[in-house]
């Protein structure tokens, strides 16, 4: 028997969770114990990948493997910007595995993947353009070569789409074998030609197959998953290449120990006589693509109804909990036609600023993930001669612009049942963040923008419309760069040690601060005051012009300032709070809260003889240290302050105070 080549793809991403006017992930509740869903995944998956174990006798590890030097994959590029900084030995174990696949096999595991998750046959033909040249230089920048294959986000795809990566030099996609109309024979790839006079090979891989490592059983069985991969047809027919693609999460996320059947499956196949395991590049390059096919278009992997899924209630969804998805229609009439509008701002203004414009906004991509000093120095490159620094500022707000209206055309918000989700909030914020940037059309933009939000109805009346989620949950309530400060301006007075932003920086005293943006250069002025009060902040941001401050609290700050003061003030407090013998106790493992119950018990007794500020002022500090840990009022430490209460004076407004902080109506 001939060798089979095998092929197993991954599909790594996560939708982008950076807050657009911080550059940084913010805390994701329903990711716990983790901060947030890539951090969780991350640890789950992407990790246990690039670290996976091989069992060997009595529940021992026989070796450890890097799964990505023998798997084809993909990873989103916005996925990779944040792993490069929060996870760097991940990542370096990613790139280092194209680098080992590319020297065995001649062809690197890694194939691109356009710069954003949009359902490309639902984009313009211009951000099809941006989203794949972005992509492609995103991958040439970290894996160092040409690639030569690009996933589709949800491989939804059409003719027009096709043609795009063949005019970028892209080699070959990824369909479900449900998209073209007859299947090239044993598993070869098949040959489309555009009506543009382009060509590119279609990679199908195989669906059942698929199916029963996504959803099990494979997954969970590597042995049975290679003998699956290995099995001839009904017919006997022996096939030139058996392939698989699934989500890479699939592999440790989705199923716990996924990555270990996945090694254990490769492990038996690199060991069979009658496999070869490779990637698709290398395959396509000794099996050129000659077998035409006709695409089913426009069609996706994940949705029955080819992309409707993203654009309105075509019946695909999670869950029965929420029955309609007539929300999914005016959310992609509004975010497409914002696109629209930054378009056309870019369209009319980046002449002006941009020596030349569509080279700019092509290269762009290349840059994003970089940081903010690689994207400050392109910006003046790019810029046209003579235009100064407010000229070099504008130029990268329009390219900023361009990125802000592709995030906000992300899959992930049509994806699910509801709009009350995360990610339908995510890419409004990523619409408001890019509102802002579009200059004097602003109120209009954003006006047009909630007026279609209003349309798209929620399953849950608590919820509303996506008017409400963009004007309570996406549109900041208090213009960013004036909380952006307060937490910058706190942070150097009362947790120096914090890192820098990645995004912003801050200089000059208090009373005359200027703020930068590091992306594009864009300064505020602006006066700050700090007052500390018990274990929080008042705070009073005066914006240079402006006549009445602003008031915040420590709330209010962006949450790595927020997090890191309140852990100074918690630090402190305890360092006055507990005595020798409870110091000890915490030192050695006692948890906090049990401590903090204890020391209220002590501090509420000792105000049968100590009633003054300075004492009752440490009975709050315990309450509210408490209240930062989710805790209420212990009822036996109510119960033991009002017989103490009321046995004194009951008139002592000190007291009346205190009463009030412990539940008690006064």
């Amino acid at each position: 028997m001939t060798a089979r080549s095998v092929v197993i793809h991954g599909h790594f991403y996560q939708p982008p969770r950076e807050n657009p006017w911080l550059d940084e992930v913010e805390a994701e509740h329903s990711a716990r114990p983790a901060h947030d869903w890539n951090e969780r995944i991350e640890q789950e998956c992407y990790r246990a990948v690039a670290a996976a174990r091989i069992a060997g006798r009595e529940g021992r590890i026989a070796r450890v493997v890097n799964l990505y030097e023998w798997i084809s994959f993909n990873f989103g590029p916005t996925l990779l910007e944040w792993m490069e900084h929060a996870a760097p030995d991940t990542y370096r174990s990613i790139l280092e595995a194209d680098t080992a696949s590319a020297a065995r096999l001649g062809h690197g595991n890694a194939i691109a993947m356009p710069y954003h998750h949009a359902i490309l046959p639902l984009s313009s033909q211009r951000e099809k353009v941006t989203e794949v040249r972005w992509g492609i230089a995103d991958f040439q920048r970290r894996f160092g070569r040409m690639p030569e294959g690009m996933w589709l986000p949800e491989t939804a795809v059409d003719e027009e789409t096709l043609d795009v990566l063949a005019r970028q030099g892209i080699r070959f996609t990824v369909l479900a074998p449900r998209q073209v109309e007859t299947l090239p024979p044993g598993g070869r790839p098949g040959l489309v030609e555009t009506s543009a006079g382009h060509s590119i090979a279609v990679m199908l891989y195989d669906g059942p197959i698929s199916h029963d490592v996504a959803f099990g059983p494979l997954v969970r069985d590597g042995a049975a998953w290679a003998a699956r991969l290995l099995a001839t047809d009904k017919e006997g027919a022996e096939p030139a290449l058996v392939s698989v693609a699934t989500d890479g999460e699939t592999y440790g996320h989705h199923h716990r120990f996924g990555e270990m059947a996945l090694a254990d499956a490769i492990e038996r196949l690199r060991a069979s006589p009658l496999a070869r395991v490779e990637n698709f590049a290398s395959f396509l390059a000794r099996n050129p693509a000659t077998h035409p096919v006709t695409l089913v278009s426009p069609s996706s992997w994940s949705c029955a109804h080819g992309v409707e899924r993203w654009r309105s209630d075509c019946g695909c969804r999670i869950s029965e909990e929420h029955p309609s998805q007539a929300w999914r229609t005016p959310l992609r009439e509004g975010l497409a036609r914002l696109a629209a509008e930054c378009h056309a701002v870019f369209a009319a203004q980046a002449p002006a600023v941009l020596a030349h414009p569509e080279e700019a906004l092509a290269g762009y991509g290349g840059v994003i993930g970089a940081g903010a000093d690689a994207v400050r120095r392109y910006g003046e490159a790019m810029a046209r001669p003579g235009s100064g620094a407010d000229g070099v500022t504008r130029a990268l707000e329009l390219l900023e612009l361009e990125r802000g209206a592709l995030r906000s055309l992300t899959s992930c918000a049509w994806f699910f049942d509801d709009i009350g989700g995360l990610e339908p909030l995510q890419v409004l914020r990523y619409a408001a963040w890019a509102i802002e940037l579009t200059g004097e059309e602003a109120p209009r933009i954003e006006q047009e923008l909630i007026a279609t939000l209003a349309l798209a109805k929620s399953n849950l009346r608590s919820v509303g419309s996506g008017r409400e989620v963009y004007l309570t949950g996406a549109r900041p309530a208090v213009p960013p760069p004036l909380r952006i400060a307060a937490g910058l301006a706190a942070a150097r007075t009362y947790a120096p040690h914090l890192a820098p932003s990645p995004a912003w920086t801050l200089t000059g005293p208090n009373e005359a601060l200027e703020l930068v943006n590091r992306r594009t250069g864009r300064t505020w002025r602006m006066a700050v005051t700090l007052d500390r009060v018990d274990l929080g902040l008042r705070i009073l941001v005066l914006p240079a012009g402006a006549h009445e401050p602003i008031a915040l609290a420590l709330a209010d700050l962006p949450e790595r300032q927020r997090t890191a003061i309140a852990a100074t003030f918690r630090t402190e407090a305890l360092a006055q709070l507990l005595d020798r013998e409870e110091h000890v106790a915490l030192a050695s493992g006692a948890p906090l809260d049990g401590m903090l119950r204890g020391v209220l018990r002590r501090k509420v007794l000792a105000l049968r003889s100590d009633r003054s500020e300075s004492h009752r002022r440490s009975v709050v500090q315990v309450l509210l240290l408490l209240e930062g840990l989710g805790q209420s009022v212990p009822f036996e430490a109510q119960t033991l302050f009002y017989r103490i209460w009321q046995g004194g004076n009951v008139e002592d407004p000190g007291m009346g105070d205190l009463a009030r902080r412990m539940g008690f109506e006064v």
